[in-house]
C-alpha cells in the first residue's frame, strides 16, 4: 500500500510512534522520508541539497537519526544495482547528474569533513569535488604549491578509508640522557634542639649527602649535586626525588630522620624551564603524620634532557627569597598546606594470565599426583611515591582472586603522578613481571573547584607485554615491565582506587606511613558492567611490502582481541564466559530502529566458531626487497566473537573528543603550512578552525548530555563525564572568544593557544578505565610470530551515532606491521615488515548487520559452511575491477639523509602502488637529487566501484634508498601520498589536471629525513566494448546487445611525451604542464675563505677549492694555493646564471662542495653543505617610493644586503620588525646621555629628510650634588656610608649594578607585556563594539608608544627609577650590559654579511633529532650568496663608487691576513658540573687560539662550582689562520690528567668584520680615568668619523652648544670632561659617543653597535652532547695591531674580602628558664653561661664563664667575645678558608652569610650541659634590640619581616636586649631567656690600633660582674656543695656501685673457700 503510493508520487513522509517490548507505545515518534526514483527518469527529480539540509541547531533525536541515515554506512551492503552500474558503464552518465546523483549520499558527509581554505567552515553543497577544487584553485595562483607534508596523505576525503600513521618507530622505551642537578642551599626552622643536620639527596636509588653542620637549626650548605641517567623517559619521570634531613649522622650510626620531602622527576620536568629555582621544600615526618612541618630546605632542582637548555635566573645576591611561604617548592596550583591522605588500591581479581612455567614439570606432576595445575603463581605489586606494597600469592591460578587492598599514606595532592600496578609471577629463583599498568592520577581526579578526588573503578585494566608463549629467556621482558609498546595481551586485572583525606587530629589514627595490606569484601559481577557478546570482523584487502627476509614459507595473518582468537598461545579459556544469552534480555536502545525480522534472527544465536586467521599463502615477489600476497579478487576475512563487560560509553566518549581533536590538529597543520609557505590569510583559516572547534564542542555537550544518568557506571565515569562536559563547554566558549581576536599580527600566538586546546583534548580523550582490550594483528610464518600491529579497540568500535564511532571503524586502513619490542628500534624498525589494507569492524553482536557497509562495493560474500546466512563470510570475491594507469611525477627531493661516509648519498626512490613497484634512476653523490622523472605504472587493477575509488584511492608509498656499490641499498626514509584520480569520463584539464607538484615530508623512524617534490595521478583506462558487455551480464543476468563505444584502450589517456634527453636514455621527464615555470636568475657568490678543515684519509687538505652548484649550473672558486699559509680566496666574487622556478618555494637547493686538488689531477671531496632554501639570499631592490629611511634594500629575513653597506641587527626582533612597520616619516628617538638615571623621554617627530634636533636633558653633576646635599641634611651623621666614593668603585661595582638592572629590566618587561595584553583586550573589546580606529594617527601613535616602551625597557631601567616611587636613591654607577646568553644569539651570529656554512662529511647519526651532526662537521666555508632576476635595474650599477667586480657585495673589507691582539676577560663560571668524587671541582681556565694556548693551571680555585676567576688574558693572533677561540674550564687533579668540564668556542673573525663592531664594546659613558676608563685605543670621535666615511654619510659636524649633526640627524650631549686632576676640559667625545650609542637610528647604514658587555656562554662537553655543563661569564676585545696599541687591561680580579672584627659583649641575661632543682630546698635554679659564634661552624665558638645557681634566671657576665672575619661587602658573604678534612690537599673557600649565633646553656659538671635557647642574628638585617628587658619579647623574632631592621655594617655599634628561643614538644616557639648584648664592628686596621682582650682580660678589661651569694656557695661550703652535687645527681649510681662491690666480694670469698671445703667433703671429714 505504502509502496504503491511512493511509486506513484515519488515522495512520501511516514510518521509513526514506536512501541517497546510489551507493545506499549512510547513517547518517541519517528518520521521517515521515503523517495523513489524509477530507472527511466519519470517521477520527481530530487533537488540537490534536499537530503543534506541538516538543521543547524542539531539537537535532540533528529540529529542522531539523520546522522546515521546520512552517514555512508546506511546503504545496503553488496551491490545495489544503481551504484554498481554507475562506475562501469560510460553511456549512462550523460548529465553528470541525473539518474544516480542520489547515490552520492554517502559523500555528503565527506564534503563536510573536508577542510576548506575559506574563512568559515561553510558546508559545501556542491555536487562534485571538481567544483570544490575549482574554487580552491581560484584562490591560489596557478603556480602555488601546497606544502603537503603530511596533510597530502592524511586529508581524509571520504568515509571508506582512514588515515595511515606516518611515524613508524615507537619513541617510548628508548633510553635517553638525563641530568638532574640539585643544589641544597640551606635549611631553616628545623625542629629539634641543638642538632647536627645533614641533608640526604636521593634520586631513584642514588644517594648523596651534604656535609654536616654542627649545632644549628638553620644550616647553610650551598652544595651542588648532579645525577646522570641514561634511561627511557617513562622510567626517568617515575623516579622519586627525595630530600631528607638527618640529625647527627656519622660513620658509625645512621642518625635520626628529621623529615623528608618527595616529588617525582616528571613533576620537575613539567615545570617551566624544567626547574624549580630557589624554592623551599616542606619537610614532613613519614613516621608521624600527626606532626606538622618539620622544617624547610631551600634548593634548586633542574632536570635536563638532551637538547634542553636551562636558563638560570641571574644569580647576583640572594636576598629576596627569604619569604618562605611565597616560594614553596610546589608546582603551580598546589596548596601550601597539604593534608595527609590514604590511597586505597583494591586488587580484586585477574583473568587470562599466560603460563609462566614450562609444561614438562607440570606433566611430571600430573603423572604422579594426577592433578592438572595452572602454570602461574601470581601476586600483584603496587608502587607509589617510592613505596611498594604486594598482595598475597595465589598459587597456580590463571584466574586468581585476591580481594585485597594496598594502602599508602601520602600527602595530598601528591607530587608523584603515577601508581604502578604490576602482576608478577612468584618463583623460587626470581619473580618476573607478567604485565604492568600505570594509573595516572591526573586522569582520575580533577583539582578544579568542582573537581573530585582520585577515584577509579572497580574497572578492568588490560595489560600488554611480550608474546604469550613461555620461554626461559624472554627477549621482550622489558615490555612486561611497562617499557615500550606491548605486543600482545597479557592479562586483565580488576582494580579500584579511592582516596580519603585524613583528619590527623583524631586520636585513633595510625601515625606511620608504612604500606599496609588488608582484605576487602568481594564485589558483585555486575559492578563492572553487563557482559555482552561482541563481534569483530576483519577483511584483508591487500598485503604488500612483505619483507623478503622472512623467507618464502606460506604466510598467514592472525587477529586477536584479548585471548580470543589466539590459537597458538592463548591458554586458559575463560571459565566465566557467559555463552548463552539470557532469555528475554531486553534490547538496549542501541538496537536499530527497525529490527530486521528476517530468518537470520534464528541463526543469529547459533554459536559461531571464530575464524581468527587467514589461510596460509605463498608470497609472490614484488621486487628485490619485498613480497606481496596474491589477494586479487579474493579477499580473506576473519571474525571473532568475544565477551566483555559492556562499557562502550567510555570509548564513545573518547572517540567524540578524539574526532574533534583530529579535526583541530588537521586544521592547525594547515594554518602552519599557510604561514610556512607565506600564503595569504592564515588568519582566516585559523578562524575557520576555531569555529569548527567551538561547533564540535557544543555538539559534544549535546551528545554527552544524553548519557549523564546511565546506570552501571563507576564514580569516575560520572565525575569524568561531568568534568569533560565542563571542559568542552568552556573550550568551546574560549574558542569562540579567541576567534574574534585572531588578526594578522596575532595569528602565531593564537595558534599557540589553539595548540594548547589540542593538548587538552588529547589529555581528556585518554580514558583511564579500560574496557575492551586492543586488537592485535600478527603476521605468522612457519607458525612463528613475525611482525605485528596494534589497533586500539576504540578506533574500530561501531556506534549508531556517527560522532561516537571509532575513526577506523568500517573503513579501509593502511596498516604497517612492525617488529616487536627492541627489535623495532633503530634501522630494523624503519623497514616495513608488511603493509596491509585492512577493513575492521567491532561492535555488539546484536548490531552486527552493519558490519560490511564500509567495504568498497562490488563483492559477493562466500561463507564457510552451508549452515545458513547467519555466518559472516570467510572470503569476499570482488567481481568489479577497475584498471588504472598511475603516473608518478618524481621531480626532486631535498635535504635527504646522508647515508655514505662522504656525507652524501646516492639516492633513488622506489614507488609502491598496490602490488607493483618502480624505481627512479640513481643520482650519484647528492642530498638534493632532481630526478625529473615520470614513472608509469600500467594496468594497475583496483577492486571495487569506480566512484568510490575516485574519492578513496589507496595510498602510494615512496621509499628512498642509498645505492651502495656492494651490498644492499640502504634505507633513507619513506613518505606517503594520495594520487589525484581521473575517471575515464572526466576531461583531463583544469582545475584538477595537470596536478601540481607538492612537498611530502620524508620520515625515517620518527625523525624527518628530507622532503620530496612530486605529483601523482591515477588515470582510469577505458574499457573496450566487449568487456563492458561481459561485466553487465555478470552483474545483472540480463542480455545486453552489442554496445558501441569509442576507441578503446589507451587512446583516451593524455599522451606521454617521449624521452626528450638523448643522454638519459629511455627515461621519461616530468611533462611540461606539471614541471614549474622557469625564469632566469643570477646568483652571485662571495668566496671569503675556508676554516678548520679536518684531515681526509689522514692527509691534510692543502689546495682546496669550492664548487657551487644549483640546478645543474655552477661556479668554481679560485684555488687556495696553500691552505696552511692563507685559507682565504684570492678572487672574492663570482657569479653564474641559472633557470629557476618563478615560485620561490620550488627553488632547488644550492650545493656547496669543497674538494681538495691533489697531484695528478685527482680531486677528493672534503665535505659538502646544502643550502635548502635560497629565499634568505634573494635581493629585493630598495623601495624608492617609500620615504622611510629605515627601509633599505633588505634580504628576506631581516638581514640587509650590502649594496648600501647596510645591515640591521637581529638582536632584538622587536626593534627591527617594528622599524619597518612604522608609518612612513614617523621616527621616534629617545636619547639619554646617561642610561642609569633618566629624567625625561624625548619623542621627536622627524621627517625623513628634515634636520631634526633631539634634546636630551643633561643631569650631569648639578642635580646629583644637590641630591646628595639634601640627603646629608636629612639623615645627619649616619650618612657618610651612603655616599659612593669614586675611589671605592671598581669594575665589580659596575658589574653588580648592571646585574641589578638586568633583573629590573626583566621585571619591567613582564609588566610591559601584561600591559600590552591588557591593551589588546581593550582593542578586541572595541572591535567587538565595532569601533574600528580607522584613524591612522591613532594607530601610529600607539605603535610609537609601544616602540618607545619596548625600547626603553630593553636598554635601560624602566622609569620607576627616577625617584617617583619611594625607592632608596641608587648611587650612580656607570653600567655595562649583561647578556644572559652568548653575544652571537643577540646579533644573529654576526652573519650580517659573512655567512658560515658548515661542511658535512660522513654518515648522519641516527640519534634522535640528529644531535650527533656536530661530529660530521669537517670544516666551515665562509662566504655569502645573493640572487636576483637577471635584468637588474640600472640605478644600482650607476651609483658612485660602484665596483663591477664586486657585484652586489660593495664596500667589503679585503680578506688579506691581519694581525690582531685578542684580550679575553673571564669573569666567573656558574653551576659547573662536578668533576670530583666529593661533588665539587677545582676549576681553572685554558684559552686556545690557533697554536697558542694559555693555561692558568697554577691559579686553580679549590673545591668550587661557582668560581670567580676575574682574569684577563692577552693572545696575539693572525686572522684568518687563527680565528676560532676556545675557552675551556678544566678540573685540576693532583694525580692523573685534568678533566675537561666544559668549553665554549667563539668565532672571532665574524665578530671582527661585523658591521655591529664587536671588536670592543662601546661604553655608555666616556671617562679618561677611574673604573670606567675608555678601553678602545680609538676615541669615540675617531670611531664616528671612520663609520661615517665607510658608510658614505655626511658628517659628523660638531656645532656650538653641544650639538652634533650626522646625516641630517642632530644629537646633543655634554661637552666637558674631567681629567685625573679634576680639571675640566672641552671635548667632543661625549657628543660622538651619544651618536654611537644611537647608531641604529642613522638612515641606511645604521645598526646597533655592540655595547660594553659581559656575555654568558654555555659550557659544553663533547662527551655529553647537548647537555650544558655550566656557564661562563666573559667578554672578548680585539685590537688590530696596525692601530695604536690599547691601554693596559682593566683589572677585574675578584674583590679581596675586607677584614673586620666583631666584638660582642654579653652584659647580662634575664628570665632564663630554670633547669635544675636545688638539693636542699628543691627550688628551681640554673647554672647559666652564654656561647656565641660567627663563622658557619662551632670551631670558633666562645663561651662566657658560668653564673652558678641563678634562682631568677638572671645572670651577670660582663664578658667579651672577639670574632675576626673576612667579609665581601658586595656579596654580603663571609669568606672562610679551611681544609675539609685531614686528607685534603688544600683549603677550600666557603662563602656564608654573616650570622651571629648566641646560645644560652645550663652547665652540668658531670653530665652533658643542657641547651636552653638560642638566637641567630643576620648581621646585615637584624631587629633592633629592646631598650629594657621588659620590652624584649618573642615578637622580635616572630614578626621579623615587619620590624625595621639594622645592619651592623652601617651602624657599627648596637646595644640592646634580644630574646633566646627554643621549641617545645609541640613545635611552638617559646621564650627561654633574654640577653643584653653589645655588638661593635671594627675594621682590621682599627682593631690593631685599639686592641681588646677576650673575656675580661687586658687590654681594655671589663669589670667583674656583681653576682649574688648563691652563685658563690661553691667557694664558701665546698663540702656541702660537693655532697650536694654528688649525692643529688648520682645517689643511685653510688648505691648501685656499692651493691656491686659487695656482690663481687661475696663471689671472691666463695671462690677462695670452695677448694678447702670440697676436700673436706671428699675426705668425709
Amino acid at each position: 500500500m505504502v509502496l504503491q503510493k511512493v511509486a506513484e508520487e515519488g515522495h512520501l513522509e511516514l510518521t509513526d510512534t514506536l512501541i517497546d517490548d510489551n507493545n506499549m507505545s512510547i513517547k518517541t515518534s519517528v518520521t521517515i522520508d521515503i523517495r523513489y526514483q524509477p530507472m527511466d527518469g519519470t517521477g520527481g527529480m530530487w533537488s540537490d541539497g534536499e537530503f543534506l539540509d541538516v538543521p543547524d541547531d542539531r539537537d535532540g533525536l533528529f540529529a542522531f537519526e539523520t546522522d546515521s541515515l546520512l552517514s555512508g554506512q546506511s546503504h545496503g551492503s553488496g551491490t545495489s544495482p544503481g551504484r554498481s552500474l554507475q562506475g562501469s558503464i560510460p553511456t549512462f552518465r550523460k548529465a553528470g547528474r541525473g539518474v544516480f546523483s542520489a547515490m552520492k549520499l554517502g559523500k555528503a558527509k565527506s564534503s563536510k569533513d573536508d577542510h576548506k581554505r575559506g574563512d568559515e567552515p561553510a558546508i559545501l553543497e556542491m555536487e562534485d569535488l571538481d567544483k570544490k577544487a575549482m574554487r580552491l584553485a581560484g584562490m591560489l595562483e596557478p603556480d602555488t604549491i601546497s606544502l603537503a607534508s603530511v596533510t597530502a596523505v592524511t586529508t581524509n576525503v571520504s568515509n571508506k578509508r582512514s588515515k595511515p600513521d606516518i611515524k613508524m618507530e615507537p619513541s617510548s622505551g628508548r633510553p635517553v640522557d638525563y641530568q638532574i642537578s640539585i643544589t641544597v642551599i640551606e635549611a631553616r626552622q628545623l625542629i629539634g634542639l641543638n642538632m647536627d643536620p645533614v641533608v640526604c639527596v636521593e634520586v631513584g636509588d642514588d644517594k648523596k649527602y651534604t656535609s654536616m653542620k654542627e649545632s644549628t637549626n638553620c644550616p647553610y650548605y650551598n652544595e651542588y649535586f648532579v645525577f646522570d641517567f641514561h634511561v627511557p623517559p617513562d622510567v626517568m619521570f617515575d623516579k622519586i626525588i627525595k630530600l631528607s634531613v638527618i640529625h647527627s649522622k656519622n660513620l658509625l650510626r645512621s642518625g635520626t630522620l628529621v623529615g623528608t620531602f618527595k616529588m617525582d622527576v616528571g613533576t620537575v620536568y613539567s615545570q617551566p624551564e624544567h626547574q624549580f629555582y630557589h624554592k623551599w621544600a616542606i619537610l614532613s615526618d613519614p613516621d608521624d603524620i600527626t606532626a606538622g612541618c618539620k622544617g624547610y630546605v631551600k634548593c634548586d632542582i633542574a632536570v635536563v634532557g638532551k637538547g634542553d637548555n636551562i636558563k638560570t635566573p641571574h644569580k647576583a645576591n640572594e636576598t629576596d627569597e627569604d619569604d618562605i611561604e611565597g616560594n614553596l617548592l610546589l608546582p603551580e596550583g598546589i596548596p601550601a598546606e597539604r593534608q595527609w591522605a590514604r590511597f586505597y588500591v583494591k586488587i580484586h581479581r585477574a583473568e587470562g594470565l599466560p603460563k609462566m612455567n614450562t609444561s614438562i614439570m607440570a606433566n611430571v606432576k600430573k603423572a604422579f599426583i594426577g592433578e592438572n595445575r595452572d602454570l602461574v603463581d601470581p601476586y600483584v605489586q603496587v608502587q607509589f611515591s617510592g613505596q611498594k606494597g604486594k598482595t598475597s600469592v595465589q598459587k597456580s591460578s590463571y584466574e586468581p582472586i585476591w580481594n585485597e587492598q594496598v594502602i599508602f599514606t601520602e600527602l595530598f595532592p601528591p607530587l608523584c603522578k603515577r601508581i604502578k600496578v604490576q602482576i608478577r609471577d612468584s618463583d623460587k629463583v626470581n619473580d618476573v613481571a607478567i604485565g604492568t599498568h600505570f594509573i595516572d592520577l591526573r586522569k582520575i581526579s580533577n583539582d578544579g573547584d568542582k573537581g573530585f578526588l582520585p577515584t577509579l573503578g572497580p574497572a578492568w585494566v588490560n595489560m600488554y607485554g611480550s608474546t604469550r608463549q613461555y620461554t626461559l629467556m624472554d627477549e621482550h621482558q622489558d615490555l612486561n615491565d611497562g617499557l615500550g609498546e606491548g605486543v600482545s595481551f597479557r592479562a586483565r586485572l580488576l582494580i579500584s582506587v579511592a582516596v580519603e583525606i585524613l583528619d590527623t587530629t583524631s586520636p585513633e589514627i595510625i601515625c606511620s606511613t608504612d604500606v599496609q595490606v588488608e582484605p576487602v569484601s568481594n564485589i558483585s559481577e555486575s559492578a563492572t558492567g553487563k557482559m555482552e557478546e561482541f563481534f569483530l570482523f576483519g577483511s584483508f584487502l591487500e598485503a604488500t611490502m612483505i619483507d623478503r627476509k622472512i623467507g618464502d614459507k606460506p604466510i598467514s595473518f592472525e587477529i586477536t582481541i584479548g585471548n580470543y582468537g589466539n590459537h597458538i598461545d592463548g591458554v586458559s579459556k575463560s571459565s566465566s564466559v557467559k555463552k548463552k544469552k539470557k532469555e528475554g534480555e531486553n534490547q538496549e536502545e542501541e538496537n536499530e530502529l527497525i529490527q530486521n525480522s528476517s530468518e537470520d534472527e534464528a541463526d543469529e544465536d547459533a554459536d559461531l566458531t571464530s575464524v581468527s586467521s587467514t589461510p596460509p599463502m605463498k608470497p609472490f615477489i614484488t621486487d628485490r626487497n619485498y613480497f606481496h600476497l596474491p589477494y586479487f579478487e579474493k579477499k580473506p576475512c576473519v571474525y571473532i566473537k568475544s565477551w566483555w563487560q559492556d562499557q562502550r560509553r567510555r570509548l564513545y566518549n573518547s572517540n567524540m573528543m578524539d574526532k574533534i581533536a583530529d579535526k583541530l590538529e588537521e586544521g592547525l597543520n594547515d594554518v602552519q603550512e599557510v604561514i610556512k609557505t607565506e600564503k595569504a590569510f592564515p588568519e582566516r583559516r585559523l578562524r575557520g578552525v576555531l569555529e569548527e572547534l567551538s561547533i564540535g564542542c557544543s555538539r559534544y555537550v549535546t551528545l554527552a548530555n544524553k548519557d549523564v544518568n546511565l546506570a552501571g557506571r563507576t564514580k569516575l565515569d560520572r565525575e569524568r563525564l561531568k568534568s569533560c562536559m565542563r571542559e568542552m563547554d568552556s573550550m568551546g566558549q574560549q574558542a569562540k572568544q579567541i576567534r574574534t581576536q585572531v588578526k594578522k599580527n596575532t595569528v602565531k600566538e593564537k595558534l599557540k593557544l589553539a595548540q594548547n586546546f589540542l593538548q587538552r583534548l588529547r589529555f581528556l580523550a585518554d580514558e583511564p578505565q579500560h574496557s575492551i582490550p586492543d586488537v592485535f594483528i600478527w603476521m605468522m610464518s612457519n607458525n612463528k610470530r613475525i611482525a605485528y600491529a596494534r589497533i586500539p579497540s576504540k578506533d574500530i568500535l561501531y556506534s549508531v551515532v556517527d560522532e561516537e564511532t571509532g575513526k577506523d571503524c568500517g573503513k579501509v586502513k593502511a596498516v604497517f606491521l612492525k617488529l616487536p619490542g627492541k627489535k623495532g628500534f633503530g634501522p630494523a624498525g624503519w623497514t616495513v615488515q608488511a603493509k596491509l589494507e585492512l577493513y575492521l569492524w567491532l561492535g555488539l553482536n546484536k548490531s552486527r548487520k552493519n558490519f560490511l557497509h564500509g567495504l568498497p562495493n562490488g563483492f559477493e560474500e562466500i561463507r564457510a559452511t552451508k549452515m545458513g546466512h547467519g555466518l559472516p563470510p570467510v572470503t569476499l570475491v570482488y567481481d568489479m575491477k577497475q584498471v588504472f594507469q598511475l603516473r608518478a611525477h618524481m621531480y626532486q627531493a631535498r635535504s635527504l639523509f646522508a647515508a655514505d661516509s662522504s656525507g652524501l648519498s646516492d639516492p633513488f626512490a622506489r614507488v609502491f602502488f598496490s602490488s607493483q613497484s618502480q624505481v627512479t634512476e640513481v643520482l650519484n653523490e647528492t642530498l638534493c637529487p632532481t630526478w625529473d622523472q615520470l614513472l608509469v605504472f600500467d594496468d594497475v587493477e583496483l577492486f571495487g566501484e569506480a566512484t568510490e575509488l575516485r574519492d578513496d584511492p589507496p595510498i602510494i608509498v615512496v621509499e628512498f634508498y642509498d645505492q651502495d656499490t656492494v651490498g644492499k641499498a640502504e634505507f633513507i626514509g619513506r613518505t606517503f601520498a594520495k594520487p589525484t584520480i581521473k575517471m575515464r569520463d572526466e576531461p583531463y584539464g583544469p582545475p584538477r589536471f595537470p596536478p601540481q607538484l607538492e612537498y611530502y615530508q620524508i620520515y625515517r623512524g620518527n625523525s624527518i629525513a628530507g622532503e620530496l617534490l612530486a605529483a601523482f595521478e591515477l588515470l582510469q583506462i577505458p574499457f573496450d566494448a566487449e568487456e563492458i558487455r561481459r561485466a553487465l551480464i555478470a552483474v545483472h543476468d540480463f542480455a545486453v546487445p552489442q554496445i558501441k563505444v569509442g576507441q578503446g584502450g589507451r587512446a583516451d589517456l593524455p599522451p606521454l611525451e617521449g624521452p626528450t634527453d638523448s643522454e638519459r636514455g629511455p627515461i621519461l621527464p616530468v611533462p611540461l604542464g606539471i614541471r614549474p615555470v622557469l625564469s632566469r636568475y643570477r646568483i652571485e657568490v662571495l668566496f671569503w675563505g675556508l676554516r678548520d678543515l679536518k684531515r681526509i684519509n689522514l692527509a691534510q687538505v692543502d689546495r682546496p677549492r669550492v664548487d657551487i652548484e644549483c640546478a645543474g649550473r655552477g661556479v668554481q672558486s679560485a684555488l687556495i694555493q696553500n691552505y696552511k699559509k692563507n685559507p682565504n680566496f684570492s678572487t672574492l666574487v663570482k657569479w653564474f646564471e641559472v633557470d629557476l622556478p618563478e615560485n620561490e618555494l620550488l627553488h632547488p637547493p644550492l650545493n656547496i662542495r669543497v674538494v681538495d686538488c691533489r697531484a695528478f689531477g685527482r680531486y677528493i671531496l672534503v665535505g659538502s653543505h646544502a643550502v635548502s632554501t635560497l629565499r634568505h639570499y634573494i635581493y629585493s631592490p630598495p623601495d624608492k617610493s617609500c620615504n622611510n629611511w629605515a627601509t633599505a634594500a633588505k634580504l628576506m629575513n631581516g638581514y640587509m644586503v650590502l649594496t648600501n653597506g647596510c645591515s640591521q641587527a637581529r638582536s632584538s626582533p622587536s626593534l627591527s620588525s617594528r622599524t619597518f612597520s612604522r608609518p612612513a616619516g614617523d621616527v621616534s628617538v629617545s636619547l639619554e646621555a646617561e642610561p642609569p638615571i633618566r629624567k625625561m623621554d624625548t619623542v621627536v617627530k622627524l621627517d625623513a629628510m628634515s634636520d631634526a634636533v633631539v634634546k636630551v636633558d643633561m643631569n650631569e653633576d648639578e642635580s646629583d650634588k644637590e641630591k646628595k646635599k639634601k640627603k646629608k641634611k636629612k639623615k645627619g651623621g649616619a650618612e657618610e656610608e651612603e655616599e659612593t666614593d669614586e675611589r671605592v668603585l671598581d669594575w665589580w661595582s659596575k658589574y653588580f649594578a648592571s646585574i641589578e638592572t638586568l633583573k629590573e629590566n626583566l621585571r619591567s618587561q613582564e609588566a610591559a607585556q601584561a600591559e600590552a595584553e591588557e591593551r589588546e583586550d581593550l582593542e578586541i573589546a572595541a572591535e567587538a563594539a565595532d569601533i574600528r580606529p580607522d584613524d591612522l594617527h591613532l594607530k601610529g601613535s600607539k605603535m610609537k608608544e609601544r616602540f618607545k616602551e619596548k625600547k626603553s625597557s630593553k636598554q635601560k631601567r624602566s622609569q620607576a627609577a627616577d625617584g617617583s616611587e619611594k625607592r632608596p636613591p641608587k648611587a650612580r654607577v656607570d653600567e655595562l650590559v649583561v647578556y644572559n646568553r652568548e653575544l652571537e644569539s643577540e646579533y644573529g651570529n654576526f652573519e650580517d654579511w659573512l655567512h658560515t656554512f658548515n661542511l658535512y662529511r660522513g654518515k648522519a647519526g641516527d640519534d634522535d633529532e640528529h644531535a650527533l651532526d656536530d661530529d660530521r662537521i669537517v670544516g666551515r666555508f665562509k662566504g655569502s650568496l645573493c640572487m636576483y632576476k637577471v635584468p637588474l635595474s640600472q640605478e644600482i650599477t650607476r651609483e658612485a663608487g660602484y665596483d663591477p667586480n664586486m657585484g652586489m657585495f660593495q664596500s667589503i673589507p679585503h680578506n688579506d691576513p691581519i694581525h690582531v691582539l685578542v684580550r679575553v676577560y673571564v669573569v666567573r663560571a656558574t653551576d659547573l658540573h662536578p668533576a670530583d668524587i666529593n661533588g665539587k671541582a677545582d676549576p681553572y681556565v685554558v684559552i686556545k687560539l690557533g697554536k697558542s694556548e694559555v693555561k692558568d693551571k697554577e691559579n686553580y680555585i679549590s673545591k668550587q662550582l661557582n668560581p670567580v676567576f676575574g682574569k684577563s688574558f692577552d693572545i696575539e693572533a693572525t686572522f684568518p689562520m687563527e680565528s676560532m677561540l676556545t675557552v675551556s674550564v678544566y678540573d685540576w687533579d693532583l694525580v692523573g690528567t685534568d678533566d675537561l668540564i666544559g668549553e665554549t668556542k667563539i668565532d672571532l673573525e665574524n665578530r671582527f668584520y661585523s658591521k655591529f663592531r664587536a671588536t670592543c664594546g662601546i661604553a655608555s659613558n666616556y671617562s679618561m680615568h677611574g673604573y670606567n676608563i675608555w678601553r678602545d685605543p680609538m676615541k669615540p670621535s675617531q670611531i664616528l668619523a671612520k663609520l661615517c666615511k665607510e658608510g658614505k654619510i655626511d658628517g659628523p659636524h660638531y656645532g656650538p652648544g653641544g650639538k652634533v649633526k650626522v646625516a641630517n640627524r642632530i644629537f646633543t650631549g655634554a661637552t666637558e670632561i674631567e681629567d685625573e686632576n679634576g680639571l675640566k676640559k672641552q671635548t667632543e667625545e661625549h657628543l660622538a659617543l651619544s651618536v654611537l650609542n644611537h647608531w641604529e637610528e642613522i638612515p641606511r647604514v645604521g645598526c646597533k653597535l655592540v655595547p660594553e658587555h659581559v656575555e654568558t656562554r654555555p659550557l659544553l662537553n663533547p662527551d655529553k652532547p647537548g647537555i650544558e655543563q655550566g656557564r661562563l661569564e666573559m667578554w672578548v676585545d680585539m685590537f688590530p695591531m696596525d692601530m695604536p696599541a690599547p691601554g693596559p687591561a682593566i683589572d677585574i680580579s675578584p674583590r679581596k674580602p675586607k677584614s673586620f672584627e666583631l666584638r660582642v659583649i654579653i652584659w647580662n641575661t634575664d628570665d632564663v628558664i630554670l633547669e635544675d632543682d636545688a638539693f636542699l630546698t628543691g627550688e628551681k635554679m640554673s647554672d647559666i653561661y652564654v656561647r656565641g659564634w660567627l663563622k658557619g661552624q662551632q670551631e670558633d665558638k666562645q663561651d662566657t664563664d658560668v653564673h652558678y645557681h641563678s634562682l631568677t634566671g638572671e645572670g651577670n657576665f660582663n664578658w667579651r667575645f672577639v670574632f675576626p672575619f673576612d667579609y665581601l661587602v658586595a656579596e654580603e658573604k663571609i669568606i672562610i678558608s679551611k681544609k675539609e678534612s685531614m686528607f685534603s690537599w688544600d683549603e677550600t673557600e666557603y662563602k656564608i652569610p654573616p650570622r651571629l649565633t648566641m646560645q644560652v646553656w645550663d652547665a652540668d659538671h658531670f653530665s652533658a650541659d643542657d641547651f636552653l635557647g638560642a638566637i641567630e642574628l643576620d648581621l646585615n638585617r637584624f631587629p633592633r634590640g629592646a631598650k629594657t628587658a621588659k620590652q624584649c619579647n618573642l615578637d622580635m623574632i616572630r614578626n621579623e619581616q615587619e620590624l625595621p631592621t639594622i645592619s651592623i655594617f652601617k651602624q657599627k655599634r648596637v646595644k640592646g636586649w634580644w630574646p633566646f628561643v627554643a621549641r617545645d614538644e609541640n613545635d611552638e616557639m617559646e621564650l627561654t631567656g633574654k640577653v643584653e648584648a653589645e655588638l661593635h664592628l671594627v675594621t682590621a686596621e682599627e682593631a690593631e690600633k685599639s686592641p681588646v682582650g677576650l673575656g675580661r682580660n687586658e687590654p681594655d678589661p671589663l669589670e667583674k660582674p656583681n653576682r649574688p651569694d648563691t652563685s658563690l656557695m661553691w667557694f664558701l661550703g665546698p663540702l656541702k656543695s660537693l655532697r650536694y652535687f654528688i649525692w643529688h645527681n648520682y645517689r643511685w649510681l653510688i648505691l648501685k656501685a656499692l651493691g656491686l662491690i659487695l656482690l663481687l666480694l661475696m663471689l671472691g670469698l666463695f671462690l677462695y673457700s670452695i677448694p678447702g671445703y670440697l676436700v673436706k667433703k671428699i675426705l668425709g671429714a
